[in-house]
């Protein structure tokens, strides 16, 4: 027996008990396990029969379904995997070079769509000439930042008799509840238009509040709707530079604002995170924007026109991604997005791993069904053109929300480390060497500064695709979990530098302390690293293989690098 071959002996052990043509009967168990010891510490009982059959008789079966059934099945999946990563890799170098180009020429929202400041009076003075503004503010147990959104929100630059904050109260708990509504009263108390909306029940969780303070009459009076979650604190100038747009622009429904975050150096957590986002909105969104007129609301720090909402039908509840859903609904009657790249609002990032977890796996599986909702929709819709609904579909939703995730975990987790143990597995190098190498440096072209994070970032990510997969079949496929909505977790990080607070510790049980699926998924990685180690074959991945192992066994424990030497 080659050595090379010794790592498929367990599942030939599976195969002796589902095959009881090819062994000649039931193989014992414990007989099976001491044959199976004896392979490894060459004794000579791993020569003897186990139930009638020899070793060499085993070894003989085992390579004929490893060669004709689990190589060629495995093979499949590799060049199916392949053509998903062309795909992926194409996208990837479209969104790069339409944002390099965006950024070369200097290319600006108002050089497509008209803004100039708003004629009238005196914001502080009250003018007609503005339009009636509606600030929303859901929220749901915010103990920690409703004092930040709610002060933002209400130091906003407009005439006083032409704004409504309207804080959405979803909280269970009376305490914060009646916290939230001491700070709405002193605020009214100095003058500001301020309405404190409660519902019964959850029912759509923040769809559900955004739809009932709509149906408000004082919300009915209002042209645009400006949205912030509880984390987030607009500058004063939000609303002066955003909705002119809409004045001059009568096709123009949303103008999204970019995130900055106030603990993005709390921990290499936070590090890793930004660059993720900042390639969301320095790439995707602003390719979205300077070429289509369309992208996903990010559920937050926009403002929408509320005709626009209407006529898309409001807000829904069918999905987890209630943003992403109005956003189709709104591009398919018509109706044009702009994406403002230098107005920035303030916000918090998960300070936590499991926070981060809860946050992708929600936008993942609500990213993916909703493909499966309004992929019909996109294609009958008869207001968007046909190279508008090709983008929907293929690049906005096949591409980024299925076969992004999906392909990442299954080539790089799953079947690159079992190829180890398949020497009859082909794997093309341009699939596993040069287009992750493209990806990577796509990456890092607009994160210049960030380039000593790459790696980690590299090695972070490759343990998220294990959740974001799991998200998108979930969603895809409407599977447990599909619909959960859990809210992320703030802390209140309204400070500078370092100098960011860590959630009150309790007590855990150890399910909570530590992630099960990232240390059994770390125990495969070591594993099959161990074993291209010490039988190298054709190929060695056991470096790799290795950090990704410690990657996942960090992770598994919640070690998220809040040492000052990683920060």
């Amino acid at each position: 027996m080659e050595a090379a071959e010794i790592g498929g002996a367990l599942l030939a052990i599976i195969a002796l008990f589902l095959s009881p043509l090819a062994v000649g009967g039931r193989v014992d168990f414990q007989e099976a396990i001491s044959w199976f010891i004896g392979v490894f510490d060459g004794s000579s009982s791993s020569s003897s029969a186990a139930g009638g059959v020899s070793l060499a008789e085993v070894y003989e079966l085992w390579v004929r379904v490893r060669g004709r059934v689990i190589a060629p099945a495995l093979q499949v999946a590799v060049w199916a995997c392949m053509v998903m990563s062309v795909m992926l890799v194409v996208e990837a170098l479209y969104n790069c070079v339409v944002s390099l180009g965006v950024k070369a020429v200097g290319w600006r929202p108002e050089w497509r769509f008209k803004w100039e400041p708003l004629a009238g009076d005196d914001e502080e003075k009250g003018g007609a000439h503005y339009p009636m503004v509606l600030v929303q503010i859901p929220m749901y147990n915010e103990l920690e930042v409703y004092k930040l959104s709610i002060g933002a929100a209400c130091e906003l630059q407009w005439p006083k008799d032409r704004i409504i904050v309207q804080v959405l109260d979803d909280s269970t708990d009376p305490f914060i509840k009646n916290l939230v509504e001491l700070e709405c009263e002193s605020w009214a108390v100095k003058g500001l238009n301020i309405k404190y909306a409660t519902r019964s029940s959850r029912k759509g969780f923040k769809a559900g509040a955004l739809k009932k303070g709509m149906e408000c009459d004082y919300a009915k009076q209002c042209e645009y709707v400006a949205i912030f979650d509880a984390d987030f604190q607009p500058e004063p100038d939000f609303l002066l530079r955003t909705v002119p747009f809409f004045v001059h622009n009568p096709e123009v429904a949303l103008v999204q604002a970019r995130w900055s975050f106030v603990n993005d150096t709390a921990s290499l957590l936070t590090r890793v995170q930004k660059m993720f986002f900042d390639y969301h909105f320095k790439v995707e969104q602003e390719a979205g924007s300077a070429t289509f007129s369309f992208f996903s609301f990010n559920g937050t720090a926009g403002v929408w026109r509320t005709a626009a909402i209407k006529e898309a039908g409001g807000w829904k509840d069918r999905t987890t991604v209630e943003d992403m859903d109005l956003a189709v609904r709104a591009t398919l009657k018509g109706w044009k997005f702009v994406y403002v790249g230098d107005i920035r609002v303030k916000s918090e990032l998960p300070s936590t791993y499991k926070a981060y977890c809860r946050q992708q796996f929600r936008w993942s599986c609500g990213g993916a069904h909703l493909f499966r909702k309004v992929a019909k929709d996109i294609l009958t819709a008869k207001d968007v053109s046909l190279i508008k609904k090709f983008h929907m579909l293929y690049s906005f939703f096949l591409v980024r929300r299925v076969m992004a995730p999906t392909v990442a975990c299954i080539l790089y987790n799953i079947i690159l480390p079992i190829s180890v143990m398949i020497p009859e597995l082909f794997l093309p190098v341009w699939g596993i060497a040069y287009i992750p190498t493209v990806l990577l440096v796509v990456t890092a072209i607009r994160h210049p500064k960030n380039l000593h994070i790459l790696p980690f970032w590299i090695l972070f990510e490759s343990v998220m695709t294990m959740h974001r997969m799991r998200a998108a079949l979930s969603g895809l496929f409407e599977l447990s979990e599909f619909n959960e909505w859990v809210v992320t977790k703030k802390t209140g990080n309204n400070f500078e530098d370092n100098e960011v607070p860590l959630l009150q510790k309790t007590r855990k049980r150890l399910r909570d302390r530590v992630n099960f699926r990232e240390i059994v998924f770390s125990a495969f990685l070591f594993f099959c690293a161990s074993y291209n180690l010490v039988f190298p074959g054709k190929t060695s991945y056991y470096f790799n293989l290795y950090l990704q192992g410690l990657a996942f066994v960090c992770l598994g424990l919640n070690f998220t690098g809040t040492c000052s030497c990683c920060q």
